[in-house]
């Protein structure tokens, strides 16, 4: 006969009734108490009622602390947010969680719901004694993940934002995905997300890898969810920290990403070059190895240039540098704040044209400067689908999102990438 298992219910508001009826229909699953506030949680769990508990992203005192005593009880944690009402300081207090997942709001949803429980659960009881020990273990992919990396020329043309945006997109279909911070000289994730300076991320990632102790487990404690099925890996805090990002341990973190997300979207830095000097010695640190690993090792390259005519010179000669390092990787072109006060009355038409004869792109997404979409996305620290849902620029990166997560045909599996691209 199958374990049932107990599940703790706190969810919050109207949701609370379809939520418990969902888990308790479930075969596999109980419901065994119905919790007023974190109090009565904390003591049901440290009752044993319960291996699952199902809360409200928004209980009172529900912090890094209260999820830590949960855990220590041997209780999973799943956070229910209210994408209308949910801010970027309830995702940085539940980044402890096991699962956070949108408030359901219909049967449909809950089912949903019910089924990551589940899956959850079907983890715990294959890992062994202590299935909810402080850091458990993801369970590996069967399937390989891809990498995305987000790369374009010096002149702010929006990679950060692109890579931020085109991530929350993919994580809304409800893909797995990592978003990575591996821009050595401005990186700005954690900021535009609202998630505390003092992260470990990417750098705590790379000395475990340098170490050779880098596991699902490892990478999976410092990189938190920001936002259901979306996990950030942050940068390093300084500039003139990049020599903590050496390019060996980062080879090592993009292969255990491929096993933790669905996929990975790597925020890159601008700069190609290779030191001349250091090119003799292979033990110096290179600043460019996190950008120049990353593109080697993607499946996908976004290469993203600003609309006006000089961000497209520079765009042009980029494809071209990028044609040089002969990555097999699908290429795919974004133009950054198309507007008519730097390309004339027609700007999309006008940037599609200059794309097709200078680079040979004919499958460029134009995104449409939205200024104050984005500027009110960066003041509320949240994502364009939550703040600016009808936003044109976030149904340009939607589209983006769409392409870098449909199935390649054979035809893309065989091409040469970006070796045909034309010179400026």
């Amino acid at each position: 006969m199958a374990t049932t298992v107990g599940v703790l219910c706190a969810v919050r508001g109207p949701a609370e009734v379809l939520v418990v009826r969902a888990l308790d229909d479930d075969a596999g699953l109980h419901v065994t108490r119905r919790c007023a506030d974190l109090a009565e949680l904390h003591a049901a769990a440290e009752a044993g009622l319960g291996r699952v508990a199902v809360v409200s992203g928004d209980l009172d005192l529900l912090d890094l602390t209260a999820v830590a005593t949960l855990r220590s009880a041997g209780v999973a944690l799943v956070a229910l947010l209210d994408p209308e009402r949910s801010s970027s300081a309830d995702r940085a207090r539940l980044a402890g969680a096991d699962l956070v997942l949108d408030l359901p709001t219909d049967g449909a949803a809950a089912r949903a719901l019910v089924e990551r429980v589940l899956a959850l659960a079907a983890e715990a009881q294959t890992a062994g004694p202590d299935p909810w020990d402080a850091t458990p273990a993801p369970a590996a992919r069967t399937e390989r993940g891809r990498v995305v990396a987000v790369w374009g020329p010096t002149g702010a043309p929006g990679r950060s934002t692109v890579a931020l945006h085109t991530a929350a997109e993919i994580a809304a279909q409800g893909v797995p995905t990592l978003l990575v911070d591996a821009d050595t000289y401005g990186g700005c994730q954690a900021q535009l997300l609202g998630v505390l300076d003092d992260a470990p991320g990417l750098a705590a990632a790379a000395r475990s890898a340098g170490q050779g102790v880098l596991d699902l487990v490892t990478l999976a404690r410092v990189a938190p969810y920001v936002a259901p099925d979306l996990r950030l890996l942050s940068g390093i805090q300084r500039p003139d920290r990049w020599p903590e990002l050496p390019g060996p341990a980062l080879d090592a973190v993009w292969v255990v990403a491929r096993s933790l997300a669905a996929v990975t979207v790597i925020d890159c830095g601008f700069s190609l070059e290779q030191d001349e000097v250091l090119s003799y010695d292979t033990r110096a640190p290179r600043r460019n190895a996190a950008t120049l690993g990353a593109l080697t090792v993607a499946d996908d390259v976004v290469v993203v240039g600003a609309a006006d005519p000089v961000g497209i010179q520079r765009l042009v000669r980029a494809l071209g540098e990028l044609a040089e390092l002969g990555t097999g990787a699908r290429r795919h072109v974004v133009v950054n704040r198309v507007r008519a006060s730097v390309a004339g009355a027609q700007p999309a038409r006008a940037v599609a044209r200059a794309l097709e004869r200078y680079a040979g792109v004919h499958d460029a997404v134009l995104v449409p400067d939205d200024q104050a979409g984005l500027d009110a996305a960066v003041l509320e620290a949240r994502t364009l689908r939550e703040i600016a849902p009808g936003s044109p620029a976030r149904r340009a990166l939607a589209e983006l999102a769409g392409r870098l997560v449909a199935p390649r045909t054979p035809a893309q599996e065989t091409a040469p990438g970006l070796a045909g691209v034309a010179r400026a």
